[in-house]
């Protein structure tokens, strides 16, 4: 089976090898890597990857800021995809947990009834109150997460889906593919969520456009989840939000995306199970020379940009002010103090 995992990049050096190698032991056989306005290295981590057959790396198409959608455009041309029986469309930050049989993805495909689509729920990792940036894996550090059925009040939950060659695509989206309106109701593909459930038809066929990419969770996990890890340490949150532009205009810097993925009530350790692989499987990949150095040079470059960020007063204030943030998603902590219930 030829799955291939398509990703758009941009500054995520640190992370790519262990992203790599953890799609390698779901059963991901092909890479198709967009990248875009490195200063990290990873343009140069992807080609060294690239010249041993590991990936395929391109620049990002995209004229404009639309990076996604123009990559994912390109994408269909491709062969590594066009030619591939599954592909999984994800980010860097995010790792497919399958609980069905081997913890593989073709365990998955046969759990969910072999469908044309499976799309899996994510759940939001917490950053846990690690500060410090550290080369380990990531999904070693951070193992608590929101309630699985419910995040910031809300049922529904975003998804990623994995596709099936035969599917009737229009296009894909960065978390769902689209057919056409008018394909006739008996051409609509098998589409099942995370537990081999039908996915609901409002979903199914785009008609609610505030549910477009996500539907209720409840229940919808039971052979797959969808691991976020969108937070990370607080040192690395910060070099991904180096947008030159975090006091513009003094503005303050707006903590919302960090604090309604930081609810930590819950723990979910479940995918540690793949630790012991990977930890193995990266001691592999760094043992070559070449691809070593390049990850090495990618972790002092994340670091020094921490440093260098520090250095200025505005992101000392934005470290101070994600420590110090509620761990309680703004919407439950408003509804607690309605109520007049201290946190």
């Amino acid at each position: 089976m030829r799955i291939t995992a398509v990703t758009c990049v941009k500054n995520e050096g640190p992370f790519l090898l262990e992203w790599i190698v953890f799609n390698r032991l779901l059963g991901v056989t092909d890479f198709l890597f967009y990248s875009n306005d490195c200063s990290d290295g990873s343009d140069a981590l992807l080609d060294a990857l690239a010249a041993r057959g590991i990936v395929r790396h391109l620049p990002n198409p995209a004229k404009g800021r639309n990076y996604q959608m123009e990559a994912l455009k390109d994408a269909t041309r491709q062969d590594v995809v066009s030619d591939a029986d599954w592909t999984w469309i994800a980010d860097v930050d995010e790792f497919l947990n399958i609980h069905a049989g081997n913890h593989t993805i073709p365990a998955l495909i046969e759990a969910s009834g072999d469908p044309q689509a499976i799309s899996t729920t994510f759940q939001f990792f917490a950053n846990g109150g690690v500060e410090g940036y550290v080369d380990r894996p990531v999904i070693a550090q951070f193992s608590q997460c929101h309630n699985p059925d419910l995040w910031c009040g809300d049922s529904a939950i975003e998804v990623k889906t994995l596709v099936r060659r035969d599917f009737p695509l229009q296009y894909y989206g960065a978390h769902r593919p689209f057919f056409r309106n008018d394909l006739a109701e008996e051409k609509r593909p098998h589409w099942t969520d995370g537990s081999g459930r039908a996915v609901p038809h409002k979903f199914l066929v785009a008609a609610n456009p505030r549910r477009i990419r996500k539907f209720p969770a409840a229940g919808a996990r039971v052979h797959a989840t969808l691991n976020h890890y969108a937070l990370r340490s607080l040192d690395s949150y910060l070099v991904k939000n180096d947008r030159g532009d975090v006091n513009r205009d003094n503005r303050n810097f707006d903590d919302t995306y960090w604090r309604e993925r930081n609810d930590s009530a819950w723990e979910d350790r479940s995918i540690l199970r793949y630790l012991p692989d990977l930890d193995a499987a990266l001691a592999e990949m760094k043992a070559d020379p070449e691809i070593g150095a390049l990850h090495d040079a990618a972790v002092r470059l994340h670091i020094e940009k921490r440093d260098a960020l520090m250095e200025q007063e505005a992101y000392r204030k934005m470290h101070e002010q994600l420590r110090l943030a509620p761990t309680i998603p703004p919407e439950e902590l408003a509804l607690m103090r309605a109520l007049g219930i201290t946190a």
